[in-house]
């Protein structure tokens, strides 16, 4: 009886379509895990967990954005800057009034994989914290 060979996706293969989501007054984490499947390419049958086969997307209204709940004001965001009391931490708010464009990035960033093709697979990410008149696929999520 023959087997069947695996499908392992080329770079010739791979056809990369540009999408324009507009977050405005969507949940920041749902929307989140729908951008990362994209940026990953599993939604596309070519799918190949080791290859980058997703698709570019560009982000607007990102100051729009929601979260349930009370985190607006008890979400955190930790960093460090390596010195001895260098610890920073600034709530939802802080860093919305900031950079919006800082937490769908945050939030998108830590659902892709760790390493060199998860930093390939961010950069496919434009996100606008306010609208801009875009060409490309609008995607309904």
């Amino acid at each position: 009886m023959k087997k069947g060979k695996t499908f392992s996706a080329k770079e010739k293969d791979i056809k990369r379509e540009t999408y324009v989501v507009d977050v405005k007054d969507k949940i920041l984490g749902r929307i989140a895990a729908r951008i990362a499947t994209v940026l990953r390419g599993k939604h596309k049958p070519i799918f190949t967990p080791h290859v980058d086969v997703g698709d570019n997307i560009i982000v607007i209204n990102a100051k729009d954005i929601k979260v349930t709940g009370k985190k607006e004001e008890k979400k955190m965001y930790f960093s460090h800057s390596g010195y001895p009391g260098g610890a920073k931490l600034l709530a939802f708010k802080d860093v919305m009034a900031r950079d919006p464009r800082r937490l769908l990035t945050f939030a998108v960033k830590g659902m892709l994989p760790k390493g060199p093709l998860g930093r390939r697979m961010i950069k496919k990410m434009t996100v606008y914290p306010g609208y801009k008149e875009i060409s490309g696929k609008p995607l309904d999520i």
